[in-house]
């Protein structure tokens, strides 16, 4: 919410690894003319290490607290698009800053889907492990109820390409904020 108590006008993503928060967070951002901020991104640039580099050397706790100052850096900023990282939700204080941030959008994908997505990337540090597969499957299971806690839309990106999906988040996000289609 704004101060006048108006909903703010930004489209946050979250999501498991995978689920094509970033890549379908740029479509988005680019069809509705907003910014597009990814706190992964973030927290890189502020920490001048990468997410694997900061886990490695501090742990996932050091990185959730960078992680949740990257989203309090964010209560500002109107007309973006928020990509998170897969573990925002996990703290209940970023839980609320995400829903005050905007339209809070979880997007998910199948198990299958979701590995061979984070397969192609070796710089999943969560993952790193003796059996992935079963890594996916447990962290999914324990972040479940967070990510429909902070949920007002949830969208499966299983079987959608990145602009069926952009096009159905933007339509949710137009009810949303109440905002009518040009003629």
């Amino acid at each position: 919410m704004t101060d006048d108590g108006a909903p703010r006008e930004n489209i946050v993503l979250v999501g498991f690894m995978g689920s094509g928060k970033s890549s379908i967070g740029r479509s988005i951002a680019k069809k509705l003319g907003f910014q597009f901020v990814d706190t992964d991104y973030i927290i890189q640039e502020r920490s001048g290490r990468s997410i694997s580099e900061i886990f490695q050397a501090s742990g996932e706790e050091a990185f959730r607290v960078l992680e949740t100052r990257a989203l309090e850096s964010l209560r500002h900023l109107k007309r973006c698009v928020v990509a998170t990282g897969g573990g925002a939700v996990l703290r209940e204080e970023n839980r609320a800053i995400l829903r005050h941030l905007g339209f809070v959008v979880c997007l998910t994908a199948s198990e299958e889907v979701t590995l061979q997505r984070v397969s192609r990337n070796t710089k999943r540090p969560l993952l790193q492990t003796e059996n992935p597969r079963e890594t996916l499957r447990s962290m999914l299971a324990s972040r479940q109820e967070s990510y429909a806690t902070v949920a007002q839309f949830t969208l499966d990106t299983t079987l959608l390409t990145q602009p069926e999906a952009a096009d159905l988040v933007v339509l949710e996000a137009r009810k949303a904020f109440s905002w009518h289609r040009p003629e």
